[in-house]
Formats: C-alpha cells, sequence, structure tokens
C-alpha cells in the first residue's frame, strides 16, 4: 500500500483530537471550562465544580459523579424521580436583598439553605436570625471565602469551618447544620475527604446562573432564560442572596416553577441526608 504523507495524517489526526478534547470538557457557571472526571473516582487534583447541560428539562453531567460524590457524602443533584427544587442561596455578605428573598420565600413556604460566611453573620446577624427562625437551614461557606482547595492540612481545613459554626452558635444559641459548600466550588477529593471527617455533607448544586457581579446583573428575561428551560427534577439551584435581579424575580420565578408542577424541599429531604 502506498505510504500516506505526514500532512494527511495529520489533517485525519488533528480534528479527531480535538472532538477528543471537547468531549473531556465541562461547562462550570463562571464561564470557564473545566475537565471531566474519570468514571472511577473523584480527582485527586484541585478542581472547579462545573456542569454540562445537554437536554432541556433533563439533569446536567457533572464534572463527578452522584455515585462518586457519594463516597463522601456530597450531592449535587435531589430526587431525581420527584418535580422537587432544593433552593440554594451563597451569602458573602449583606446588601440589602436578603431580606426580600426571605419574604418570597416565605409567601410560597418554600425551604431554603443559605451558606454563609463569617461577614455575613458578623454584619447581619438579625438576618441569620430570622432564616433560622424562619425554618431554613443555615450552611458552612467558611469563616474567610479561600480557595479551600489549596488546604491539605486538616487543622487549618477544620478551623476555617469551626470558626463558623462557632460564630453561628453565638448569634443563635443553636448549632450550625452540618452542610458545607466550597467556596466558588473549588475543591479537591482531600476536600471531600476533610469534610466528611469533620460529619459535614458537602453540597454543589445543579443549576446555577451568572448572578454574582452586583455591578453587571442580568435582566430578569436573562435570568429566565436560563432557570427556566434548564430547571429538573431533583434540582439543587444556587442563587446569590447579593444579586438585585434575584431579590426582584424570586417571588415570579418561583411562582413560575409551580406552574410547571414543581414543589420544593429542604435540603434534609435530600436522598441519605435526612439525618444531617
Amino acid at each position: 500500500m502506498k505510504e500516506r504523507p505526514n500532512r494527511y495524517w495529520a489533517a485525519l489526526l488533528v480534528p479527531l483530537a480535538l472532538c477528543a478534547l471537547g468531549a473531556a470538557l465541562l461547562y462550570h457557571p463562571s464561564g470557564a471550562f473545566v475537565p471531566a472526571s474519570s468514571p472511577a473516582a473523584v480527582p485527586a487534583s484541585t478542581d472547579n465544580w462545573g456542569l454540562s447541560f445537554q437536554t432541556e428539562g433533563a439533569c446536567p453531567v457533572g464534572n463527578a459523579t452522584v455515585e462518586q460524590l457519594a463516597q463522601y457524602d456530597a450531592y449535587f443533584l435531589g430526587d431525581t424521580s420527584q418535580k422537587v427544587i432544593y433552593l440554594t442561596f451563597d451569602c458573602g455578605y449583606e446588601n440589602g436583598y436578603t431580606e426580600q428573598i426571605l419574604d418570597a420565600l416565605k409567601k410560597h413556604q418554600a425551604p431554603a439553605a443559605f451558606f454563609v460566611v463569617g461577614n455575613m453573620i458578623e454584619t447581619a446577624p438579625d438576618i441569620i436570625r430570622r432564616m433560622a427562625k424562619e425554618g431554613h437551614i443555615v450552611g458552612n461557606h467558611t469563616f474567610h471565602h479561600p480557595d479551600m482547595s489549596k488546604i491539605s492540612d486538616q487543622a487549618a481545613f477544620q478551623k476555617e469551618l469551626d470558626d463558623l459554626a462557632a460564630l453561628y452558635k453565638e448569634t443563635t444559641g443553636e448549632d450550625l447544620p452540618n452542610y458545607y459548600r466550597p467556596p466558588q466550588g473549588k475543591y479537591s477529593e482531600e476536600n471531600l475527604k476533610q469534610a466528611q471527617a469533620l460529619g459535614y455533607k458537602t453540597v454543589f448544586w445543579s443549576l446555577a446562573y451568572v448572578d454574582w457581579y452586583v455591578d453587571n446583573q442580568p435582566t430578569a428575561e436573562q435570568a429566565y432564560a436560563k432557570l427556566l428551560p434548564r430547571i429538573h427534577d431533583g434540582a439543587v439551584v444556587l442563587l446569590h442572596s447579593t444579586s438585585k435581579t434575584n431579590a426582584e424575580i424570586l417571588d415570579d420565578l418561583l411562582t413560575k416553577w409551580e406552574d410547571m408542577g414543581y414543589t420544593f424541599a429542604s435540603l434534609d429531604q435530600l436522598p441519605s441526608c435526612g439525618s444531617a
């Protein structure tokens, strides 16, 4: 057989390589692409939590599977056999919108989880107490909001969580529920093991959108364009409490989801999380 020139093989192999690379990448809500994990285990290296939405209305593919995460009491989906939504909010600080969010949740009798940092508790203790009083979960988003994937020392990792839990106890008189969300979604397999050893459930998400730039907020139409077609059974939704858009649309958004047949559940109702 006649030998093919090198340029022939280059023309054939380069597109194939690019296709393989594309299949190994997942889209992160921040807009960055992150590598997909192997089917066997959560990657040992640092990763950003990322999602790939492949079919409208269907559960996305994460860069770790439900089964991989479950080894470490970590979750990103709830009960996918039910039309149920688990609402979660990341709260880095208070800028005037959390009360409006709480009002909308109360109107719809929708439970939520608020993952807070130290600054939020220190500067808005009354809001934290209201969250607890109205039956919402207050979760651990660390005290200082560092990149926890860079903290390999167990004592330093634990201090970030313990300091936040102690401040919550001092503020409310109650123990902080054992739910943890890594800041910025940055994690490693070691982080998941560390959190599990401390008795925490690590909670990622299956639906989010770019809502965290306070000076560049999406319009209501842009928010709906992401949050309505991508909602799915068992969704763990991540929203930011600092978002003006979220505060303004939440009442209507919850109504739209209810009209689609969805109900709202607490993280305590996540499969295997009832004892948290």
